[in-house]
């Protein structure tokens, strides 16, 4: 375990951001260029010349020797520059590191290659004294070729750490990284078929490749030519997938597409031997297959995670258009002038927008018919709440004093009100009494002459106690009599 101070540490993997994939990338040019000097048996004159030229065209700024210009540069060094920056960055940047050292992360990311370019074209402009045919590059071309490649670089290597912090923390969709994986393999998924289609054509045309490597009778010669062809793939890949999506590649005047062939002159590069020949076979129609294929791998990718439709369309549309900017800017970066050949490269017009169509339509056929939309559940309104009625309150007489709840009883059926502070059953009320009439009619004594006088006044005045009334006059004069 190192004893070594934290700082140290950091700024040990700054010093690998900054300077680790350009020395890496100038070491080998200068180590190829000087080979092939060697080979050549021609002197070392203007050798820093050419090895600063080649790290610039590394990086996609054109070089001019004798009036020339060679725009057209390969692609795979530029790829491995990327990959380079991406992975030393990612590797300088922790999950849980704060913004402060990530944006020194992508400051030392873009300031050492920026360095290097500097240093590059004033050796340049040195060895153009010298060599006349050498021609010093635009410096705005120059910084800004060197800054395009390590910021992509830097951004993936970055993105690929705090990506989905960064998702989490901010106001951007969740559903953000399903969408760059979805064009990720959308890409991957073109680009290999492309490939697959690249060397099957190449097995084809055997005979027109074994004739364009017969060019050089030195082994070491074939040997370059090889390692050029591999420098280019990536090249013929970007422009197959052009003819695949139904845009079209170029090359001076030579024009391919999946349903026409122009013939023109061709550079006597062997991997150009994939190329169709005219007149055009109809089984190159097939080439639309692998654009539909690839548009399926980016909806079963959307349909990982299924979502509702407006969220499954934005991430289908996201895919779709970063997918669409790859491409474009890979055919951008393949393209470009190549001596008197002409200009190399695609069809612009149609090959970003052939493949954000080929993506979006196909692609949504796909998440549709893999269940990769659900329904939304439908709101539940809520239940309004009944209005409670008032119970009705008995009629008081005015001047009367409400009677307590507690303490009314039913007098028809005899229920026993029960107080609220009473431990045991309250005592049962006295029933109302009952209206009889027989009660109110006074019997005609008069007429009983033998009855006994006394049992009659002492049954008026019982029957009057008994209605609840005082003896009237009459019960008086009777018990008088």
């Amino acid at each position: 375990m190192e004893n070594r101070p934290v700082g140290i540490h950091q700024a040990r993997d700054l010093l690998r951001v900054a300077f680790g994939p350009s020395v890496v990338a100038l070491v080998v040019i200068a180590a190829v260029t000087l080979l092939q000097l060697l080979i050549a048996n021609s002197d070392m004159t203007g050798a820093f010349g050419a090895i600063a030229s080649m790290w610039l065209g590394v990086h996609q700024v054109p070089i001019s020797i004798g009036g020339r210009e060679l725009g057209a540069m390969p692609l795979m060094p530029v790829l491995i520059m990327v990959w380079g920056t991406a992975r030393t960055t990612a590797a300088a940047t922790s999950p849980h590191s704060s913004w402060f050292v990530t944006r020194w992360v992508i400051a030392s990311a873009l300031g050492g290659p920026l360095l290097i370019a500097a240093i590059a074209l004033a050796v340049i402009h040195d060895a153009a004294s010298v060599l006349t045919e050498l021609q010093t590059p635009s410096a705005l071309r120059a910084f800004g070729g060197v800054l395009a490649v390590h910021l992509i670089g830097a951004a993936i290597g970055v993105a690929s750490r705090v990506g989905r912090r960064t998702v989490a923390t901010t106001p951007l969709p969740n559903w953000l990284p399903d969408a760059f994986r979805a064009a990720t393999a959308g890409l991957l998924a073109l680009a290999g078929l492309c490939g697959v289609l690249t060397a099957g054509s190449l097995v084809v045309h055997w005979s027109t490749m074994h004739e364009l490597f017969a060019i050089t009778d030195s082994v070491f010669g074939q040997f370059s030519l090889t390692v050029l062809s591999l420098l280019y793939l990536p090249n013929v890949v970007v422009g197959a997938a052009a003819v695949a999506v139904g845009s079209s590649a170029h090359i001076g005047l030579a024009t391919f597409s999946s349903f026409t062939v122009l013939g023109g002159d061709i550079p006597a590069l062997p991997i150009l031997a994939a190329v169709p020949e005219p007149p055009l076979g109809p089984v190159w129609v097939a080439l639309l297959i692998i654009a539909a294929a690839s548009a399926v791998a980016v909806g079963q990718q959307v349909a990982r995670a299924p979502a509702p439709i407006h969220v499954a369309a934005a991430k289908l549309v996201v895919a779709s258009a970063v997918a669409a900017v790859t491409m474009a800017l890979l055919g951008v970066a393949g393209g470009g002038r190549l001596g008197n050949f002409g200009h190399v490269g695609v069809d612009q017009t149609t090959f970003g927008p052939g493949v954000f169509l080929w993506f979006t339509v196909i692609g949504g056929l796909t998440v549709a018919m893999t269940g990769g939309i659900v329904r939304r559940p439908r709101r539940v309104r809520a239940a309004e709440p009944e209005l409670e009625l008032e119970p009705e309150q008995p009629d008081v007489e005015p001047g009367s004093e409400p009677v307590p709840e507690h303490q009314l009883g039913d007098a028809q059926t005899g229920q026993t009100p029960q107080t609220p502070d009473s431990s045991g059953p309250a005592e049962p009320l006295p029933p109302a009494a009952v209206f009889d009439p027989e009660e109110h009619f006074i019997a005609d004594d008069t007429a009983d002459d033998t009855g006994n006088d006394t049992d009659d006044t002492a049954d008026d005045t019982a029957g009057a106690a008994g209605n609840g009334r005082a003896p009237t006059d009459d019960d008086q004069r009777r018990r008088a009599d």
